[in-house]
């Protein structure tokens, strides 16, 4: 299986970002198809990165080898993964913010009952993990060599994403670099999450 976008430097972690959008990640009975994503940097030029300060317990998966996730708490409850890409020693991931459920839908269903329509199962990072039925157990585990809990595969037929298709704005919720367009999601897709833009607390 080929992956074009794992062979790409950290230094070019945004084209890695738009070139996952339209990959199809399938885990514990549910096929997720990603329609949005965000690059994060760690190279030291991304405040908003976990890596832009440097290797920690925490961002260790960051800094490689590429093809494994880097899956993080927040707000206590909610957990996010990352797709590490980049070579080895240089951090970069692209966060899965969001995507339409192609495979095991009723499955999906049961994980988020209170969602009204289909198209909001897995519109947001968190919402994404729940309806996969992954955790901080699926942290640098590999999404390329069936090893992990998770696996990516590329779009099927004519249904991978054409650049003029493909959106880009400011990243969503960052305390920081609020403004880069790094933010990458399919034109129109009703999957993708709402934007909102962090709003420091008072």
């Amino acid at each position: 299986m080929d992956f074009p976008w794992l062979k790409l430097p950290a230094a070019a972690v945004d084209e890695a970002a738009r070139q996952l959008l339209g990959w199809r990640l399938t885990a514990n009975g549910v096929t997720v198809r990603l329609t949005e994503v965000e690059a994060y940097s760690g190279l030291g030029e991304d405040p908003a990165s976990h890596a832009h300060r440097g290797r920690t317990n925490r961002n260790e998966v960051m800094f490689g080898p590429a093809g494994r996730l880097y899956v993080y708490q927040i707000y206590g409850m909610h957990f996010c993964a990352n797709v590490v890409c980049g070579e080895t020693g240089r951090a970069a991931a692209v966060l899965l913010r969001a995507g339409a459920v192609v495979g095991g839908l009723e499955l999906a269903r049961q994980r988020r009952p209170a969602t009204r329509a289909d198209h909001g199962l897995a519109a947001g990072p968190a919402k994404l993990m729940q309806v996969l039925s992954l955790d901080r157990s699926a942290n640098d585990t590999s999404v390329v060599d069936g090893g992990g809990p998770a696996t990516l595969s590329p779009p099927e037929g004519r249904s991978e994403v054409q650049p003029d298709a493909v959106s880009t704005g400011p990243r969503v919720g960052v305390t920081s670099a609020h403004d880069v367009p790094w933010r990458f999601w399919i034109t129109g897709d009703p999957s993708v999450s709402a934007y909102r833009r962090h709003a420091p607390r008072r």
